[in-house]
């Protein structure tokens, strides 16, 4: 499994780096201020079974 995981910041356009919990299950949205810019994102996960993960993220 990925310990972490990298979006775009849709507002400023910086690759991000992420941790990557999977506790709160295999498929997460939330929001996370983006540390370069400070605005706010919708961030998307989803794992498949063998762990690889897929980020992404959209202005909030």
């Amino acid at each position: 499994m990925q310990e972490e995981a990298s979006y775009i910041c849709p507002a400023c356009g910086e690759e991000i780096v992420v941790p990557i919990d999977l506790s709160a299950g295999h498929s997460q949205v939330y929001v996370e201020d983006c540390p370069v810019c400070c605005r706010p994102n919708v961030l998307h996960v989803e794992a498949d079974d063998d762990g690889r993960v897929q980020i992404w993220g959209e202005a909030e």
